[in-house]
């Protein structure tokens, strides 16, 4: 199954997703607001604790349907950064498996990763 990368997620979100199957997550990384607004097509992310670079086939995650996606801009006060706005994805996803990454390939700045769904006794998550 194709599905988008979304990489550095929390472990706490990918606990709470395994416990209750859908759920909203906010997302504020750069990388992964642009793989969301690309995600929009394809309608299926694949979530990930490990880092961008460290995404190679045999990385384990989690696979969701994205349900809905709304991006807003957020201000942030001027003396904590250089930037004045930043933009704030909020994603309904809902689970739809254990998964494995089999193949990797970059398209337009993002990574697209066949996946291979994967039975719970399986996973190897740490």
């Amino acid at each position: 199954m194709e599905a988008i990368i979304l990489a550095g997620i929390a472990r706490r979100v990918l606990d709470e997703l395994l416990k209750n199957p859908y759920k909203t997550i906010e997302i504020r990384g750069a990388r992964n607001v642009v793989a969301l607004e690309r995600a929009r097509e394809l309608g299926r992310v694949f979530l990930t604790y490990e880092t961008y670079q460290d995404i190679a086939p045999g990385t384990e995650g989690l696979l969701a349907e994205l349900l809905k996606l709304d991006s807003m801009e957020q201000r942030i006060p001027w003396k904590e950064s250089d930037e004045r706005e930043i933009t704030v994805c909020r994603a309904q996803i809902r689970l739809l498996g254990l998964g494995r990454v089999v193949k990797v390939r970059e398209r337009n700045t993002v990574l697209m990763v066949e996946v291979r769904e994967m039975m719970p006794h399986e996973m190897d998550m740490g």
